[in-house]
């Protein structure tokens, strides 16, 4: 029925072949980053094919129009180096699209050459090809190392090294740098951070950009994103809350090497536990107490939990996807009493398997985990000790098909599904949306397969 039905049982090592990779390429990331960031034109420096293949898997996962540009390599740049390429490109974009800032990133192609971004930035400078008051950020994102969330963390560190500023004033803002998630989770962390009084600076910040109203009016800058002038003013905020160690801690490291902003790296506010730490942090922060619409909404989350347990307890689960999101998933999901039995992240990292075996160390059950791993490998462990729910991206729909396990969305890309960028699933109200979505897998699949005697109207 589908490609993945003659998956072999018998597990075999690999060191040097990956088979359904569960990543993908840097320069994604990097260009998922520079549309967080106000009035921002991202440029592909390589062929316009990977340019084209970048719009397009984001635009599939996001269903919006994914405006980028490219220096569109061809024989010539491909062999002498395509600094002409961007510095042409540099005038035409300004002079045609009229951009606040271009966000460059590097292609396997250009970083092969070794073309040097910053001496073509400063030449672009000198020539005059970049207008006043305008910049040009550039990351180094070859996609034969890392993944889509090293690419996503080299751009957010790329602009507060190039952007930031520090005018010995500190301005009272709190920089929060959310990682990699939907643009509605961007939208209830600013949300959050607002309730309990912090003045922050989320970088970036994709909400009103890749989930913004349908005015019949086409914009080719959106009104969303974090301005030029709010990231030179990450230099001078009294602190930086790093969301994920993968996606924003080297972001905000910098920040406090270079500019004295002292941070913290928390992980991404999924499920209870995680979002009690942000919230601590923000409480902390503000020095103020968490707000009574904070205390309800984790209360409401507390109490579905309570209802739910007798569904979720010791049900088995295979999860795939980024590390910052699976190590958030798997605390939230043992501490509801699920067992996360089979882990699989594509980006590497020996830390990602620490931090997962440290999470999981009390169950009553062996845990596979695996860097830098695939989603062939995750499918021979489903074979090998079967699993009661699969959550992961879009391409795990075939190894649930074949499989015939229960299957939760989650994650990037998600191709096959609408709106997801509309809800958010960090903090105490993405809790709820959650739960809400595992227990209706499971229970459409206990409706399926009850016999006639034991079909309950009440579950």
């Amino acid at each position: 029925m589908t490609l993945l039905r003659h998956t072999p049982k018998e597990i075999t090592e690999r060191s040097a072949l990956t088979i359904n990779p569960a990543k993908t390429c840097q320069p994604i990331g990097a260009m998922y980053a520079a549309l967080g960031i106000h009035g921002c034109l991202p440029h592909s420096h390589g062929s316009q094919g990977c340019c084209a293949y970048h719009r397009s898997a984001l635009t599939r996962h996001y269903k919006e129009p994914v405006s980028a540009a490219t220096s569109s390599f061809t024989e010539g740049a491909s062999v002498f180096g395509g600094q002409a390429n961007l510095l042409q490109a540099i005038e035409n974009i300004f002079t045609v699209y009229e951009p606040e800032i271009i966000a460059v990133h590097t292609t396997c192609l250009s970083e092969t050459i070794g073309d040097d971004l910053n001496q073509i930035r400063d030449k672009a400078q000198k020539e005059g090809k970049i207008p006043a008051g305008k910049h040009v950020i550039g990351a180094s994102t070859p996609s034969y190392v890392g993944s889509h969330v090293t690419g996503f963390s080299n751009m957010v560190k790329s602009a507060v090294a190039q952007l930031a500023e520090s005018t010995g004033h500190k301005n009272g803002k709190v920089n929060i740098l959310p990682g990699w998630v939907e643009p509605s989770d961007m939208e209830e962390i600013k949300r959050l951070a607002t309730l309990v009084g912090v003045d922050s600076i989320l970088l970036p910040d994709t909400s009103g950009v890749l989930n913004g109203p349908l005015s019949g009016e086409y914009k080719m800058f959106p009104e969303g994103g974090t301005t030029v002038e709010e990231i030179k003013a990450t230099g001078d905020a009294i602190g930086t809350l790093a969301l994920g160690e993968w996606c924003s801690a080297d972001a905000a490291r910098l920040l406090d090497s270079q500019f004295k902003v002292p941070c913290k790296v928390l992980d991404m506010p999924f499920g209870l536990k995680a979002t009690d730490r942000f919230i601590d942090a923000l409480r902390t922060v503000a020095g103020v107490s968490v707000p009574n619409e904070i205390n309800t909404e984790r209360g409401q989350l507390v109490d579905l939990i309570s209802d739910m347990h007798q569904y979720f307890y010791h049900k088995k689960v295979a999860l795939v996807g980024d590390p910052d999101q699976l190590i958030a998933m798997t605390e939230f999901l043992v501490s509801i009493d699920m067992l996360p039995v089979h882990i699989v992240t594509g980006t590497p990292g020996k830390a990602f398997e620490r931090r997962i075996r440290e999470i999981t160390k009390e169950l009553p059950c062996e845990v596979n985990v695996k860097a830098k791993g695939d989603m062939f490998l995750l499918h021979q462990w489903i074979k090998n000790e079967p699993v009661d729910l699969l959550l992961g991206n879009t391409y795990c729909k075939y190894i649930a098909r074949d499989e015939d396990i229960p299957f939760v969305r989650f994650g990037f890309p998600i191709l096959d599904r609408v709106g997801h960028q509309y809800f958010p699933s960090v903090g105490y109200k993405g809790g709820l949306r959650l739960l809400e979505k595992i227990l209706g897998v499971l229970l459409d699949r206990k409706d399926r397969d009850d016999p006639e005697e034991t079909f309950e109207l009440v579950l």
